[in-house]
């Protein structure tokens, strides 16, 4: 029945569309027309916003007691404008999007709504040609060359890219990275950026929508939306030129290669390998680690901790918190476990925990005529195994179930504000524990990963820094849903021809007949879009080279977006102190000192200067008229949080035993201007083993954008989930709707590693 009324339709709306839908619109369909760099706001910041915002920072610092030379600077380093084929579909009408966003957009984003002084441009680089490299690196220069002196700059802007890695099974997925390159020169860059290879860029590149439904789908849904349909039409030419680009060599070194080829890296060691070719200063940053919209159920960080994936030069951050969630903390709950031999079984549910294999075994048994039969109970079983063998496609292993049904399943439901699908093997609390005694670091200790901490946005419309309100959830965040039903329902059906709804469906993933947004679970995960946090940096200067030195050497922090201040120290017996990313060999107990102020309060619309800079018109297209537009009174500072964790001595011990979150809590006067707390660890002396502690400054809770995401308002009488409430990104939810809930925003400090080393005794004297 739906094919008929799908071939009706084709019929009734896209015989017509052929023979008069092009003397309608535009038939431009080259993207080197349509996709441009943008226009550029040329006015320039007042001197005076800098010397207030200084000026405002030294009263914290004088309140605190902070000595510290140092000033801190705010960024955002994951950025995406248009130019990334996700974010060109979803600023499409249809999509509730707001049009195109060029690199431009994003420039003019950081100087005047943002207000932020560094950020870096990272497109997808599975989607970037060398036209839009080069482009990408025009935006670059120009913004730069807007911010003015290069040594004390309004703003500095990096050059970077994102290499989108995912598999379908655990052991071949690796997940995102963004890099970062110190330098803008085209003589100090790569020619192209890296592409991941596998599931990514064949997506990306592979034409799976047949011609006629290119011809017809800008009619059907929106017949009227003339801008939609030439934004669509434009969306199908964008990925004809894509496919038409030439893929590199993979046996030639990078320097070598020619420049009109796209390059592309297996896995994270092959893409450190070629910008170690390349030799020019990067950073490599993991995200998203935790993400479970594009992660396989299961997947775990231990493989990457080897000398051949990890080159602790490159990869000195990693992304705690984005736009797409909290990637922070460690759970022992599992989705799947696995037996010696590699079969899989679907765990029990927990009391905070709710695999969705299990999730998928209740669905079907809800469904037997007699749910208490041997019949009925394969069913479950088969279920389950159908849902785990399909991995991140296990949802479409039940037929005719709509995303209400699937709860909370695969939540972590007591995480501060946490990613979709949870994958607790991924969190960073678990990286951080992780230790490789087969293998050395350059100091001959065993292997582990001594990341610092940030945050950034993951943002997709060429927002940098855009969490410093929390307004507009449709405009400030990625959520994204089709703008009619009939859109809606046609890109989430399932199988066809539909089966038995009785029984589970099994489903080859690697062979699967689905595009990549029906394979992923994106309908609930629409309630798991944030604002976005930010990185802040202590840097004593605000030109380019000092901004990546202090990044390089972690004296960095990250926050959920507001810009909170922290300072974190290690208090030594001489009176001098290290700061948060430091390392220090020592037997002795430690202290630690942490100061924190909050956030400013902030005021509605935005600063005159933005408005003259950029005209209200524009104001309202990139940031709704909202700005950075700080008011006099900060954010109370709640409490401050400690983890303390103690990477492992051999792959025996339990994770959960390893990392105590959290380990400590130390309440603040709320009353007071900012925190100021000192703790100990006399157990460190003691326990003989390296330990690395980290910690969280948490403002009074204030109202957030799907600050709690789907959230459980029934539950059964065993005390499970019965229903949840789902913020949609389409139609189901209102758009002026923010999902608006209350939460403690915080920053996370870069941790300080102190490894063991026993105290001798003093050598004789002669």
């Amino acid at each position: 029945m739906k094919k008929l009324l799908l071939l009706v339709l084709v019929v009734v709306i896209g015989i017509p569309a052929l023979l008069f839908g092009w003397i309608l619109v535009d038939r431009e369909l080259n993207p080197t027309t349509f996709e441009t760099i943008g226009e550029y706001s040329q006015a320039p910041i007042p001197p005076e916003r800098r010397r207030d915002a200084a000026l405002r920072q030294q009263a914290a610092r004088s309140a605190l007691g902070v000595a510290d030379g140092r000033q801190i600077l705010f960024g955002d380093l994951h950025v995406h404008t248009t130019f990334s084929i996700d974010a060109f579909t979803w600023s499409l009408p249809s999509m509730h999007g707001t049009g195109l966003h060029p690199p431009a957009d994003a420039c003019d984003y950081a100087r005047f709504c943002s207000q932020l002084d560094f950020w870096s441009t990272n497109d997808h680089s599975e989607g970037l040609t060398p036209r839009h490299w080069e482009m990408i690196r025009d935006n670059v220069n120009q913004c730069n060359a807007l911010s003015g002196d290069p040594a004390d700059p309004e703003m500095v802007t990096f050059l970077g890219w994102e290499w989108t890695q995912m598999g379908n099974t655990p052991e071949a997925h690796y997940g995102h990275r963004v890099v970062v390159m110190k330098d803008e020169e085209r003589e100090r860059t790569p020619a192209r950026p890296i592409m991941s290879g596998g599931l990514a860029v064949s997506a990306m590149r592979k034409d799976s929508i047949p011609p006629l439904q290119k011809l017809t789908a800008p009619y059907l849904g929106m017949p009227f939306n003339a801008e939609n349909r030439q934004m669509l039409r434009n969306l199908y030419a964008k990925q004809d030129y894509l496919r038409a680009q030439e893929l590199c060599s993979n046996d030639v070194p990078s320097p070598d290669l020619p420049q009109n080829c796209m390059e592309y890296a297996d896995t994270p060691g092959d893409l450190q390998r070629k910008l170690r070719e390349w030799g020019f200063p990067a950073l490599v940053i993991p995200h998203g680690t935790t993400w479970g919209y594009y992660t396989p159920p299961g997947t775990k960080w231990d493989k990457q901790l080897s000398r051949d994936m990890h080159d602790p030069a490159l990869q000195a951050l990693i992304e705690v918190f984005s736009g797409h969630g909290n990637s922070e903390e460690y759970r022992d709950w599992r989705a799947v476990d696995f037996a010696a031999d590699g079969s899989m079984s679907c765990p029990e549910p927990t009391g905070d925990y709710t695999p969705c294999c299990h999730r998928a075994g209740e669905i079907i048994q809800s469904r037997c005529e007699d749910p208490s039969s041997t019949e009925c109970a394969a069913r479950v079983a088969t279920a389950e195994i159908n849902y785990l063998q399909a991995g991140r496609g296990g949802r479409l292993t039940v037929p005719d179930v709509a995303p209400e049904e699937w709860l909370n399943c695969g939540q972590c439901t007591d995480c501060y504000m946490p990613a979709f699908n949870f994958r607790p093997g991924n969190s960073v609390q678990y990286i951080m524990q992780l230790a490789n005694h087969a293998e050395q670091d350059a100091n001959g200790d065993p292997l582990r990963f001594r990341f610092g901490f940030i945050g950034s946005s993951d943002n997709h419309l060429a927002q940098p820094g855009v969490g410093y309100k929390e307004v507009d959830r449709h405009l400030n965040t990625d959520t994204s849903g089709l703008a009619t039903k009939f859109l809606n329902d046609q890109l989430h059906r399932v199988a066809e021809p539909q089966t038995d709804p009785r029984h589970s469906v099994a489903l080859d993933l690697e062979n699967t007949p689905f595009n990549f947004l029906q394979v992923n679970e994106s309908e609930r995960q629409s309630a798991f879009f944030m604002t976005g946090g930010l990185v802040a940096v202590h840097s004593p200067a605000r030109d380019r080279d000092t901004i990546f030195s202090a990044l390089q050497q972690k004296e960095v922090y990250g926050t959920s977006g507001p810009r909170i201040l922290l300072w974190f120290d290690l208090l030594q017996p001489d009176g001098t102190t290290l700061p948060m990313g430091s390392g220090l060999k020592t037997g002795a107990a430690p202290r630690f000192r942490v100061r924190a102020a909050g956030s400013y309060v902030q005021k509605p619309g935005c600063p005159q200067e933005s408005i003259d800079a950029l005209g209200a018109e524009r104001l309202e297209h990139m940031c709704g008229g909202e700005c950075y537009n700080p008011g006099d009174a900060r954010i109370p500072i709640e409490r401050i949080e400690v983890v303390r964790i103690r990477p492992r001595l051999n792959d025996s011990e339990p994770a959960g035993r390893l990392i105590e979150d959290p380990w400590k809590v130390i309440p603040c006067d709320t009353g007071a201007d900012g925190c100021s707390v000192e703790f100990s660890d006399p157990e460190y002396a003691t326990a003989g083993r390296d330990t690395l502690y980290y910690v969280r400054a948490l403002q009074v809770p204030t109202p957030t954008v799907n600050g709690k995401p789907l959230q459980c308002v029934k539950e059964d009488a065993n005390g499970r989930c019965a229903e949840v409430k789902i913020c949609w990104g389409d139609q189901r939810t209102e758009l002026d709707d923010d999902c608006l809930e209350d939460v403690s925003e915080r920053a996370w400090s870069s941790p300080i590693f102190l490894d063991y080393a026993r105290v001798s005794a003093a050598p004789p004297t002669d």
